[in-house]
């Protein structure tokens, strides 16, 4: 049974060029546009790993990371944020929060984006 992967990103090229990379890749993409999206959309869909940007219209990362963390049914799903803040103190806030892997979106191609998911959700 293909892996079920959450994309939680507001840029639309970035987010349809992970999505392309992962359905590639034989996974089941889901893809929500704001925070508020991406909470209702990790009750429906129940994936096994979430890519969160933190910058979100409507509700943004953390808060979207806590809502996550602090449902049992979402609590143990691995969260990997993508994100274009790169401060120290927001990558471990993050990790702190429950995030699994920090990403910063300059530093990693889509390939490198989907070989990291790939090795979390093996």
């Amino acid at each position: 049974m293909a892996k079920k992967i959450l994309i939680i990103e507001d840029d639309k090229f970035l987010r349809e060029l992970i999505a392309k990379k992962l359905a590639k890749d034989g996974y089941e993409v889901s893809e929500a546009v704001d925070g508020e999206e991406g909470v209702k959309k990790t009750k429906e869909t129940k994936p096994d790993l979430i890519l969160l940007d933190l910058i979100l219209p409507e509700m943004d990362g953390f808060e979207v990371l806590s809502k996550i963390k602090e449902d049992p049914a979402s609590s143990l799903i691995p969260v990997i944020i993508l994100s274009n803040l790169g401060q120290k103190e927001d990558i471990e806030k993050g990790l702190k929060m429950g995030a699994t892997d920090y990403l910063i979106k300059a530093h990693f191609t889509p390939g490198e984006i989907v070989e990291k998911i790939r090795n979390i959700i093996k």
